[in-house]
């Protein structure tokens, strides 16, 4: 089976590199040194088991392993942690199962023979836990059968279209499959809902205008693009633009 080692120091992973290439029946797919690279590798690799720790700069191995869950056919997740407390964490993210630092043999051998692809409920639990304890640092989206991230500090805008929201970022646009007010429960303090199908980044804001037909949009920074601001946000937007 192959495994995906991730976590941000150097000897850790080579630590578990090696008790890994003791135990013949599984393999070392590849390392990554922090979240949104663990996520990238393991959409490379497509890793049945992933060893990571919980506790990372930037992208933490919880946010990375709810960006896992969006697999076709998502890896089975054993959280790594120097600490005790952690591992709670992890079993409320519904991992397989957890290791405490320095890891030793035996437990490796233990958890990596306890592993298995998640089951719905598992991912469930994942996705919830996640979303409950702290805003994802990325949005994750597929992307002709690849994942794609996006950081959440470069997108200007959700905006809903039936069953998808379209992602207006830096880089571009994409479609993902979340519900708006979700989005907008988990990211309120950056976004403000100016339509009942639209989010924008406050700090994306330049200004409200009158159209010539009547109503008023949204003008955003650095784009020609306007957006609709429907009537019973308009006092609200005008409130946040005057507290500018």
């Amino acid at each position: 089976m192959k495994v995906l080692i991730v976590d941000d120091e150097q000897p850790a992973r080579e630590r578990l590199a090696t008790l890994l290439r003791a135990l013949p029946e599984y393999e070392v797919a590849g390392e990554a040194a922090n979240g949104v690279e663990a996520v990238r590798v393991a959409a490379q690799t497509h890793p049945e088991i992933v060893l990571m720790d919980i506790r990372m700069p930037g992208m933490d191995g919880l946010e990375a392993a709810r960006h896992m869950a969006q697999m076709e056919t998502p890896p089975a997740i054993l959280f790594v942690t120097a600490y005790e407390t952690h591992a709670i964490e992890a079993f409320e993210a519904q991992a397989v199962d957890y290791l405490l630092k320095p890891v030793r043999e035996e437990r490796l051998r233990s958890a990596l023979e306890k592993a298995q692809r998640p089951n719905r409920a598992q991912l469930e639990g994942l996705n919830q836990s996640t979303r409950e304890e702290t805003a994802r640092s990325h949005i994750c989206a597929r992307v002709r059968g690849n994942l794609e991230l996006i950081p959440v500090e470069s997108v200007h805008y959700f905006q809903a279209d039936q069953k998808y929201v379209t992602v207006r970022h830096d880089g571009g646009e994409v479609l993902i499959e979340e519900p708006l007010k979700a989005l907008e429960e988990e990211f309120g303090d950056r976004f403000l809902r100016i339509h009942r199908n639209a989010l924008v980044a406050r700090d994306r804001f330049s200004g409200m205008e009158r159209r010539d037909h009547g109503g008023f949009e949204v003008v955003l920074k650095g784009s020609e693009e306007r957006l609709e601001v429907s009537r019973r946000h308009v006092a609200e937007v005008r409130r946040f633009l005057k507290s500018l």
